[in-house]
């Protein structure tokens, strides 16, 4: 790998930054980038035999090279997540923070907010963090970016997670709703130099002011959404101080208190996780030289301001009707714990299934929000027949009695191309493709052919090698 050429004024600002330790984050700079993967703790499966760990994530690990992850069907069914190393350290920012509250400690759900979620590496690490019958809201402003963050969200497979597409001032009717927001500020991208080329190209002080006003503009719409003594994460690819030390002035002044956490010295076998001070506050860096991942800064706050707690005004969804019960019997076979769901038809007859215990929480989203889409998709029914959607297939709830068949890796590849296997000895009817025991979709045998529900978008288009 080529150095970068990087901009003179990045140079000068890393320079005054790191002082003697400037030569080797350049040289860092001109190294591959570490290849990581975050497990899915309710999709077992993946092999972690000699992999090195992530320190700060305990199902995070390290890949010795980067594989065709597409061409992998346990990452098709959900079972990890690409995620950059550096990133994980959410995973002990939320440990130390509402992981450490007795009330945590007692399984109390929590309501979380992932503001500026696509592609959904936080998301998906908060979904597997938080206890359970907690809600978790997903958020993306950028409309292109919400199908990418529905995929991942779909894959991993958790029921009680929104994923919503608004801009940040939209949640003001949920002021005071969350005792956990998390926002992963979109930045100048300093920290992704390496990883990403272009964002070199893309950067210039000017860019740099111009992120800090974003995030400025971010952060007074989401500090009142956090509830009294609740908590606010932030976090930036970046390094320089006008979008990280700013903005935790910023959450000083307006109601917020900084919360240090606990980790190793930055010396010997340590992390290498750098403190950065910046007046009164602290937060943490990593540096590629320094850790085995990518540039990027976390800093957590706790609220200290009173904060008025909204209150439903409806029982039911304004999205949704109640299934007609005579239907009921025909979806529950699907869940493994059904009488723990409601079912729901929304205006274009797909049905949803809804945890019964996140219903109140649900109807308040569902009552501020406009677009949306939460609980289990299950499918819709067409006359007397339900077709099963494939979020439902790739569902952590899904029963596990399913009539299915197992596919080989090669077979499976040639699912996911969207192709129609022959199974002469598949019962008939609607059936699971599953690889090593983890579902992949829906097929269904119709005797002489084989349909593939797999959707077109999900379609893999690379070519498949002989195995």
């Amino acid at each position: 790998m080529q150095a970068l050429n990087l901009p003179a004024a990045f140079e000068a600002q890393m320079q005054q930054q790191l002082g003697p330790d400037y030569p080797a984050f350049a040289a860092a700079l001109a190294t591959p980038p570490p290849v990581s993967i975050r497990l899915n703790p309710r999709k077992p499966g993946v092999d972690t035999a000699g992999l090195l760990p992530v320190p700060w994530c305990e199902t995070g690990f390290y890949l010795p090279e980067r594989p065709v992850f597409t061409l992998d069907p346990l990452f098709q069914a959900g079972a990890y997540y690409v995620q950059e190393a550096s990133s994980m350290l959410l995973a002990e920012a939320v440990r130390q923070t509402v992981g450490r509250q007795k009330a945590y400690d007692g399984q109390r759900p929590l309501k979380a907010l992932d503001l500026c979620a696509a592609p959904g590496g936080k998301s998906t690490l908060l979904a597997s963090t938080l206890p359970p019958y907690s809600v978790l809201v997903c958020n993306e402003v950028i409309r292109s970016r919400v199908p990418v963050l529905r995929e991942n969200i779909d894959k991993w497979g958790y029921a009680n997670v929104v994923v919503s597409h608004h801009d940040p001032e939209d949640f003001a009717p949920l002021a005071g709703f969350f005792d956990l927001v998390m926002i992963d500020a979109p930045c100048s991208g300093e920290g992704l130099f390496r990883k990403d080329p272009k964002a070199v190209g893309e950067w210039s002080p000017e860019h740099v002011t111009l992120c800090a006003a974003r995030q400025g503009r971010i952060l007074a719409h989401s500090a009142p959404l956090v509830t009294e003594d609740g908590w606010l994460i932030y976090s930036t690819c970046t390094y320089n101080d006008a979008e990280n030390g700013q903005a935790m002035q910023w959450l000083s002044d307006h109601g917020f208190k900084n919360h240090p956490l606990d980790l190793p010295a930055d010396s010997g076998n340590a992390w290498g996780v750098t403190e950065r001070v910046f007046g009164d506050n602290v937060g943490y860096q990593c540096y590629p030289h320094r850790v085995q991942g990518e540039g990027f800064f976390i800093s957590v706050f706790r609220k200290t301001a009173s904060a008025a707690v909204p209150v439903a005004k409806t029982r039911g969804f304004k999205s949704a009707r109640l299934v007609h019960h005579k239907q009921v019997g025909t979806l529950k076979p699907y869940l493994r714990n059904a009488d723990e769901f409601s079912f729901w038809q929304k205006p274009n007859d797909e049905i949803l299934a809804v945890p019964i215990a996140l219903e109140k929480e649900l109807v308040m989203v569902d009552g501020a929000l406009r677009s949306k889409g939460f609980g289990i998709e299950m499918g819709l029914f067409k006359g007397p027949d339900f077709l099963p959607n494939h979020a439902l297939a790739l569902s952590t709830e899904l029963a596990s009695n399913l009539p299915g068949v197992d596919l080989t890796r090669d077979e499976a590849l040639h699912y996911f191309k969207k192709e129609n296997l022959v199974l002469p000895n598949a019962p008939r009817g609607w059936l699971l493709a599953r690889y090593e025991g983890l579902p992949l979709g829906w097929m269904k045998n119709l005797g002489n052919r084989t349909n593939n529900y797999l959707p077109k978008d999900w379609r893999i288009r690379m070519e498949i090698p002989e195995f």
